[in-house]
C-alpha cells in the first residue's frame, strides 16, 4: 500500500490486542444467547447511544451494518462472513527498525488470531531491500528472518515491491533516461511530482520493463515466499483524491502539465509509430484524446501483463497488486490485469466520502473484473477509530470482497485489534 502513518508504543513495540471487549463475547455465545446476555445488551445500548448523536444517515447505515454483522454470524468473530472458507484476509507491514524478531513474532500471531490470512510486507521500496539478491542495495535481511516465523503460525508471506518508483542514486546516475517526463518535459527524477520520492520510471523504456522484471525475479527466486505484490504499479496521479490536494495547495479542476505523465522519448516514438502523431507536438488537448490516454494505460499494463506476472508463475507465486479506485487518473487500468487478485485501497476519506463509499467500490471493481478475479477491499486504519473499523471491513464484505487488507500492521492499536472480536 502506498504510504502513510504508523502506530506504535512509546516503546517501539507494536500495539497488541487483548480480548475480553464486548465484540469477543459474539464469539462465545451461539444459538442467539446473546440477546439475554446483559454485558452484551449494556455495550449495545452504549454503542447505539452513541450512533444517536451522529447524523441520522450515519446512524442508519451504522446500526444496520452492526446488526447484520452479528445476527447473521451468532457464535464467530465479528468479521466472518457466509463463506468464512474461502475468505481471505490480508495485512501490509512495513519494516520498522525498532522492531526485535520477538516483537514481529508477537504482531503477527496477533494478526493471525484476529483472522489475518497473509502478510505483505514491504522488501522493496525503490531506493533499498529487505531481502538479498536483489538488484539494489540490501539494509536487512528481514525477509529471511520473518519467513520462518509466518511459517510457524501458519500465516502466508507476500513480498510488497514498489514498481514504478526508484529512488536508488545508482539508477539515477546511471540511467537518467530511464525516467518517465512530464508534459512540460521535465523529467521526474529532477521534478518529482507532489513528493521527493515520485521519481517514476517509464514504462515505455525497454530497459526499464528489464529491470523492474528483474526485482520480480529476484523475489521469485526465495522459494518460501507465497507471493509478489506490486505496489505503485501505474504513473504519478495527473489528479490527486479530492482530500489530498489541499494538502499541496492544489485546486486540480483539470489535467495540469506539470503533472501529466509520460512523455518520454520512448512514449513519443511508441505512439508515433502506433498513430501518426507526436503527443508533444500534434496533440492540443492531451486529457481528451482517448488514443493517447488509452496508450499510457496500456504501457503499464503491457508491463503487467507480459512482463511481471508471467516472471511471478515462472517461479509458482501468486501475484497481486495494490491498485487506486479512482483508476483513471493513475493510468491504471488494472481491471485488464491478469493477476491473481487484486486489493483496491478504498481509504473514503481521500475522496472525502462516507464509509458507504469502501463498499460502492468494492462493487464496481467487482463488475469492471465481470466477476473473474478476487477483490480485498483495502482500508486505511488511521483513518478509522477502534469502532469504525469493523464497520469498514463489512462494507466491503457487503460488496462482494473475498476479504480485506488493512493499512497497515503497525497502525493497529490494542483497541483496533480488540473490536476485531
Amino acid at each position: 500500500m502506498e504510504e502513510f502513518g504508523k502506530s506504535r508504543k512509546n516503546d517501539g513495540s507494536p500495539n497488541l490486542g487483548q480480548e475480553g471487549d464486548t465484540f469477543v463475547i459474539f464469539r462465545n455465545l451461539t444459538n442467539f444467547e446473546f440477546l439475554n446476555d446483559p454485558v452484551y445488551l449494556l455495550g449495545s445500548a452504549l454503542y447505539v447511544s452513541k450512533l444517536n448523536k451522529m447524523h441520522r444517515r450515519t446512524f442508519v447505515r451504522e446500526a444496520a451494518v452492526l446488526t447484520t454483522a452479528t445476527l447473521l454470524i451468532p457464535g464467530t468473530s465479528l468479521l466472518g462472513n457466509s463463506n468464512p472458507l474461502t475468505q481471505k484476509n490480508w495485512a501490509w507491514a512495513r519494516p520498522n527498525a525498532k522492531w526485535s524478531i520477538d516483537n514481529w513474532k508477537s504482531a503477527l500471531t496477533k494478526a493471525k488470531e484476529k483472522g489475518i490470512d497473509a502478510i505483505l510486507l514491504e522488501v522493496y521500496n525503490g531506493t533499498t531491500t529487505y531481502f538479498e539478491g536483489g538488484q539494489l542495495p540490501m539494509v536487512d535481511n528481514l525477509t529471511e528472518k520473518l519467513i520462518p516465523v509466518c511459517q510457524s503460525i501458519g500465516m502466508e508471506f507476500h513480498a510488497w515491491m514498489w514498481t514504478m518508483p526508484c529512488n536508488a542514486p545508482s539508477v539515477i546516475e546511471k540511467h537518467a533516461d530511464w525516467f518517465a517526463v512530464n508534459r512540460l518535459g521535465q523529467p521526474a527524477h529532477t521534478h518529482p511530482a507532489y513528493v521527493g520520492y515520485y521519481k517514476f520510471l517509464c514504462p515505455c523504456h525497454p530497459e526499464v520493463r528489464e529491470f523492474i522484471q528483474g526485482n520480480v525475479a529476484s523475489l521469485g527466486k526465495i522459494s518460501e515466499i507465497d507471493g509478489i505484490h506490486l505496489d505503485y504499479v501505474r504513473l504519478p496521479d495527473v489528479i490527486l483524491a479530492e482530500a489530498l490536494q489541499p494538502k499541496y495547495k492544489l485546486v486540480q479542476d483539470r489535467e495540469f502539465p506539470e503533472f501529466d505523465y509520460s512523455y518520454s522519448s520512448y512514449c513519443r516514438q511508441q505512439f508515433m509509430e502506433k498513430s501518426g502523431l507526436d503527443p508533444v507536438k500534434d496533440i492540443q488537448d492531451p486529457a481528451n484524446h482517448q488514443e493517447w490516454v488509452q496508450f499510457r494505460r496500456d504501457s503499464v499494463s503491457h508491463l503487467v501483463n507480459n512482463a511481471l506476472a508471467p516472471e511471478a508463475r515462472k517461479y509458482g507465486k501468486q501475484i497481486t497488486a495494490a491498485v487506486f479506485p479512482n483508476w483513471q487518473h493513475v493510468r491504471q487500468e488494472w481491471h485488464t490485469w491478469d493477476l491473481d487478485g487484486f486489493l483496491p485501497m478504498l481509504y473514503h476519506g481521500f475522496y472525502n466520502q462516507d464509509i458507504d463509499f469502501i463498499q460502492r467500490e468494492t462493487k464496481a471493481s467487482l463488475e469492471r473484473l465481470q466477476h473473474k478475479k478476487p477483490v480485498y477491499s483495502g482500508v486505511f486504519v488511521p483513518d478509522l477509530t477502534p469502532e469504525k473499523l469493523p464497520l469498514a471491513i463489512r462494507e466491503g464484505l457487503n460488496g462482494g470482497a473475498s476479504g480485506f487488507s488493512l493499512f497497515d500492521l503497525g497502525s493497529m492499536t490494542q483497541e483496533h485489534w480488540q473490536a476485531l472480536g
